[in-house]
């Protein structure tokens, strides 16, 4: 590597590492939000918290890294070209792919990188992630019960409790169990505490109601029975779906690309979501591949540009402008292939297509027809 290519790389490659982590931070913070109330109101601990949301980081960097590569590349090489640096070294007699040469260095790097991040630390991560929310869901369902708030834990049990006191004691308490089909089941009681056993957290009812709806039998409508008690407790952790129902309905992102492309037949999965996970797995495979070819795009618009005064925003804004539509294309592209799989080659064709268009303006488009120069005028007085 010159010392040419060691001053573009360096360029290129601080301002990358700025700008995707100054990106990711960002959206990471707006994402957040959203589970920051478990640490203001519900005794959720800072360091839950920062560990929850620190998962869901592998997954925007997977996303945030092309976008960034190719808005670096252009800019840099734009800003180069304004302030004239490119039309000195192409006077040192450096070619189109030459002054290319550290950004598609550093284009690779990136690539390297999001393809581990979706082979690997994406579903590792999600997966980790799933699991905290399973826990904080059933394991800690108490810092989930808010005062008058209908709480859901899960999709088939609602807690409803009108006080809470600083000893933990809950006034007014109503409980609404779906967790065996066919038999609702809500139970009234004026105050409860919340237990932890070994199997999960339990509530303590006291001086309370319980009613349920019995199904229709043979001979006889449904009814409603009802049951008044003194002490009662109803398990907050216990769901109607198993663990192997769990691990049936993982979701994508926390699969393997092997899981995505080969489903297991044990699963049963429905024809539906196979066509869903193996666009998917192309979609992992061939997505890391956008990073080379949105800088390549970045490098065709800039280095084809020709000399520019500072301050022209013409190549930034067409440089811009083709990787939004591509982007519009990639999404409109996926969305085929998971419906109908005979459609995936346009994701790979999405990945790969720019950069062989790019490839071809960097090489002076050969083949293409270009115009012929005017005569010279001819001489009147001869």
């Amino acid at each position: 590597m010159t010392r040419l290519d060691r001053y573009l790389f360096r360029q290129l490659g601080i301002t990358l590492l700025a700008v995707t982590i100054g990106l990711a931070a960002l959206v990471w913070l707006t994402q957040s939000l959203r589970f920051i109330e478990l640490v203001l109101d519900r005794g959720l601990s800072f360091a839950v918290f920062i560990e929850l949301t620190g998962l869901l980081l592998p997954s925007f960097f997977a996303v945030i890294l092309p976008i960034t590569t190719f808005v670096v590349t252009l800019f840099s090489y734009v800003r180069l070209n304004g302030d004239r640096e490119l039309v000195v070294m192409r006077a040192a007699g450096l070619s189109d792919w030459q002054l290319a040469r550290p950004a598609l260095f550093v284009a690779t790097l990136a690539t390297a990188l999001c393809m581990a991040l979706q082979t690997w630390l994406v579903p590792v991560s999600h997966a980790a992630f799933r699991s905290w929310q399973f826990e904080i869901r059933n394991e800690m369902a108490a810092i989930l019960l808010q005062e008058g708030v209908f709480s859901s834990l899960g999709d088939d049990l609602t807690v409803y409790a009108r006080r809470r006191e600083s000893d933990g004691t809950l006034r007014g308490i109503l409980v609404h169990d779906l967790r065996e089909p066919g038999n609702p089941v809500t139970i009234m009681a004026e105050e409860g505490r919340l237990l932890s056993t070994p199997s999960g957290p339990r509530v303590l009812l006291l001086n309370g109601q319980r009613q349920q709806l019995e199904p229709a039998a043979e001979g006889r409508p449904a009814r409603l029975s009802v049951l008044s008690f003194a002490e009662n407790s109803v398990d907050l952790a216990t769901s109607s779906r198993t663990q192997a129902d769990v691990a049936r309905n993982r979701d994508s992102r926390e699969r393997f690309v092997s899981e995505l492309l080969d489903p297991d037949p044990a699963e049963n999965l429905p024809e539906r979501d196979i066509r869903k996970f193996r666009a998917e797995g192309h979609q992992r495979l061939a997505s890391p591949f956008t990073a080379l070819s949105m800088a390549m795009v970045g490098l065709a618009v800039a280095l084809s540009s020709g000399f520019r005064r500072h301050g022209d925003w013409r190549p930034a804004a067409i440089g811009v402008g083709l990787v939004v539509v591509l982007l519009a294309l990639g999404l409109s592209g996926g969305n085929l292939a998971a419906r109908h799989n005979r459609y995936i080659p346009l994701i790979w064709l999405h990945a790969l297509g720019p950069a062989l268009a790019s490839a071809w303006v960097l090489s002076g488009l050969p083949g293409w027809p270009r115009r012929r120069p005017a005569p010279p005028a001819r001489d009147l007085e001869g």
